[in-house]
């Protein structure tokens, strides 16, 4: 086969520009694999992307996607530890929403046993930044008090799965009574953002100490709110900024409670960054998935030429857990 399919965004603007076209397979160069692949994962980066909120990097491909699972089905040169056949999920800079994609080996992970490849597909972007955010530079520990907001996004069903079995206590938001309701039964507090006070509701959960640790999408005036529910020596990490680029911070409230405040993204790091993270991510975390443990939460299923409703859907705010595009059937 010398050609596949491959969805693009045709201009910046709402999910009609997405459009399914025709490319040339690509070839793995040295240090890459290609994959076959069975499902990619639909990410926010990819709407901010496909709306020219955030363009894509210089050298990446205008095929969108930033995950992927399936088959690998050549392999560059210089790789070590892959071979054709080999089932993987990866993280990709580009070039995911297609049939076949180019993935750094270095970036491939094993699927962990028991898991769907629909269900890996969905794992390599939440696992990349929640270790590299929450673990890693959000330090947390057994027994920290953990903030997550947006838990009933993909990242905030796996990450508060994450945080759970790390020991830590946990506590989402979410817009709802019902996503509320499908977020205690996983074992967390969850807040209805729409209603309560946050700090006020944080601080009572937390019998006035607050929390240790927040792991941030919105920014903007959040950001205020959240100190002022942190923990003495608390860290406060910041993922996304989805009611605002600009904070107005209380710099008083940092300094008596010694807080420390960090912003990081994954897809400007370079590949030996990424490398790295990979390799902490295997020994890490991926011991902590499989069918009886922690398991990504698929909110839906759609196909490759579904890519609009996909995008329609996650911008709606209705999904619980992620979004998959399936392309191809093989499971491993």
């Amino acid at each position: 086969m010398t050609s596949m399919k491959a969805v693009i965004a045709e201009t910046n603007g709402g999910p009609e520009v997405l459009q399914l076209v025709e490319r040339p397979v690509p070839e793995p160069e040295p240090g890459e694999v290609r994959i076959c692949v069975s499902a990619a994962g639909v990410n926010r980066p990819d709407i901010m992307q496909r709306s020219g909120a955030l363009p894509a990097p210089p050298d990446a491909s205008d095929i969108l996607g930033l995950e992927v699972a399936g088959e690998i089905d050549a392999v560059g040169d210089g790789v070590n530890g892959w071979a054709t056949g080999d089932h993987v999920m990866a993280l990709v800079k580009s070039g995911g929403y297609a049939e076949q994609v180019i993935a750094k080996a270095e970036q491939c992970l094993p699927i962990p046993e028991g898991l769907s490849l629909q269900e890996a597909a969905v794992l390599p972007e939440g696992l990349f930044t929640l270790w590299h955010n929450l673990f890693d530079r959000g330090a947390l520990r057994k027994g920290d008090r953990v903030l997550l907001e947006g838990g009933a996004s993909g990242i905030g069903t796996l990450g508060l799965q994450l945080a759970k079995t790390w020991g830590a206590d946990v506590i989402v938001t979410a817009g709802g009574p019902d996503k509320c309701a499908r977020l205690e039964e996983m074992d967390v507090s969850a807040i209805d953002y729409r209603k309560a006070d946050l700090t006020a509701e944080v601080l009572r959960l937390t019998d006035d100490r607050g929390v240790d640790v927040v792991l941030d999408i919105l920014g903007g005036d959040a950001v205020n709110k959240h100190l002022a529910c942190m923990a003495p020596g608390g860290r406060h990490i910041g993922l996304s900024f989805m009611i605002g680029m600009v904070a107005p911070v209380d710099l008083g409230l940092v300094m008596r409670k010694g807080l420390w405040l960090t912003s990081s993204t994954l897809r400007p790091k370079s590949d030996a960054e990424k490398a790295a993270i990979a390799r902490d991510v295997r020994h890490h975390l991926l011991p902590l998935l499989g069918p009886d443990k922690v398991r990504p939460v698929l909110s839906r299923t759609l196909t490759l030429d579904e890519a609009a409703a996909a995008h329609t859907l996650l911008e709606s705010g209705d999904n619980f857990g992620k979004i998959a595009l399936s392309i191809h059937d093989e499971q491993p």
